[in-house]
């Protein structure tokens, strides 16, 4: 890996960089997006149906598209009941930590009879997007499921793409099933997209929309944010790890090369305050790089957005990684807490060499869909406050208005909305008269 001494220009050098791997960068593929939308959104299923064997080579139609229980049943049938028992563990450990995010509705009542308050309403419809393929993702269908059914939404739909024979990955039936997802569909890319937000004969329009895709997924969720809600346009993986001199060398390596599996465009970058660790950490990932299965993926991404960047000071490294606001965050130093309190941004903090971004990703409970590049600055994870909507409750008994509503009067008189002024005035005109 390039390691280079942190200053001005080798920082501006790197947020560049990062900043061309945002899905705002992509727009030569817009136009083929909106195509796609505006067809699904005029032809419906039969357009849902032509993309379908377009692009996954699948023939889906009305009959078929609707995964059925003997589908399920074959799943289970299909993979090691150790992987089944360890999708059940993983999302008890998921439940347990979203069920501390749950808010309720609240009520604050006066003697005078005003009452203020909120009401917290679950949406009552969500669509989770699945990636399918040669990849198998039960723990993205595990951590945009569960905060769904901890916030009480009525109905979870899937769509995911189906093989060539118009099966879909036995794993991810499974965990779908496992997570108590209403009901799946067979159908991906834009195109599903498109039907969740629009549609069509076979698929119902939902509310929101979450969960993980490529360009064409996360352009479309772009695209029909408006007609309904959406998580996030995610964008490439990403992980920055703090450390200094006391960091175990090959952990570091084998943390930072977790995420350049991802693809081309993943992001993987070691900030530390010792030269000699940089040097050790790019010692160890040349060597991992002889074994690893996908050392190709790995090398690319390593050479388009690997960074070792040494700094003079640990408030340097902390200073730079508040403004790269990665996704994922490892601290590695003699005193993780006291850096930890020092980060600002960041999707997802890891504390301690045993704390390995891969825990997060599957096993520990918080959720692993996280603000992507840079946008941890003022987005959060996936939580089951997405899956929730807040209404204002307000009552005042006459009494109550009566003592205000001279003052409710001119202040929208000096906004010249009479009208307004006027709905107050009428509850106490004969008091005028």
């Amino acid at each position: 890996m390039r390691i280079q001494k942190l200053d001005s220009r080798s920082k501006k050098n790197l947020l560049e960089d990062l900043l061309k791997r945002s899905p705002n960068q992509y727009g030569q593929y817009e136009e083929g997006v909106a195509k796609i939308l505006s067809r699904i959104k005029e032809e419906g299923d039969n357009a849902l149906f032509a993309y379908t064997e377009e692009f996954d080579h699948a023939k889906i139609d009305k009959n078929n598209i609707r995964v059925t229980e003997e589908e399920i049943r074959e799943a289970y049938e299909q993979i090691d009941s150790g992987l089944v028992d360890i999708i059940r563990e993983a999302m008890e450990n998921i439940r347990v930590y979203h069920e501390k995010q749950k808010q309720y509705s609240w009520f604050d009542s006066k003697s005078d009879g005003t009452i203020l308050g909120q009401k917290v309403t679950p949406l009552q419809r969500v669509g989770v997007y699945v990636p399918g393929g040669k990849a198998a993702y039960p723990s993205s269908v595990l951590m945009n499921v569960i905060p769904a059914k901890v916030a009480g939404v009525d109905e979870i739909v899937m769509t995911t793409p189906p093989g060539r024979d118009g099966k879909v990955t036995p794993t991810t039936l499974v965990a779908a099933h496992e997570a108590g997802v209403d009901v799946i569909y067979k159908a991906g890319g834009a195109q599903a997209i498109g039907a969740l937000a629009y549609g069509t004969e076979s698929i119902k329009r939902v509310d929101k929309i979450v969960g993980p895709g490529n360009i064409y997924v996360a352009l479309a969720k772009k695209a029909v944010y408006g007609h309904v809600s959406i998580d996030a346009v995610a964008g490439p993986s990403e992980i920055l790890v703090i450390a200094d001199e006391t960091a175990n060398p090959r952990y570091v390596a084998a943390d930072l090369l977790s995420q350049a599996e991802h693809d081309e465009l993943a992001s993987a970058i070691l900030v530390t305050t010792s030269e000699t660790l940089a040097e050790k950490v790019s010692e160890e990932v040349d060597r991992f790089l002889e074994t690893l299965s996908r050392s190709e993926i790995i090398r690319k991404s390593l050479d388009n957005y690997g960074y070792i960047l040494v700094a003079e000071t640990m408030e340097d490294a902390i200073d730079i990684a508040n403004e790269i606001a990665s996704e994922h965050l490892e601290i590695q130093t003699k005193d993780p807490y006291n850096v930890m309190t020092k980060i600002r941004n960041a999707g997802a903090i890891f504390i301690g060499e045993y704390a390995s971004e891969p825990l997060g990703d599957y096993f520990a409970g918080p959720n692993h869909v996280l603000p992507t590049n840079g946008t941890a600055r003022f987005f959060s994870p996936l939580s089951v406050d997405d899956f929730i909507k807040k209404s204002s409750i307000i009552g005042y008994s006459r009494e109550a208005l009566e003592k205000i509503h001279t003052k409710i009067e001119a202040f929208a008189e000096a906004e010249h909305l009479t009208a307004h002024a006027n709905s107050i005035k009428v509850r106490f005109e004969e008091q005028e008269g």
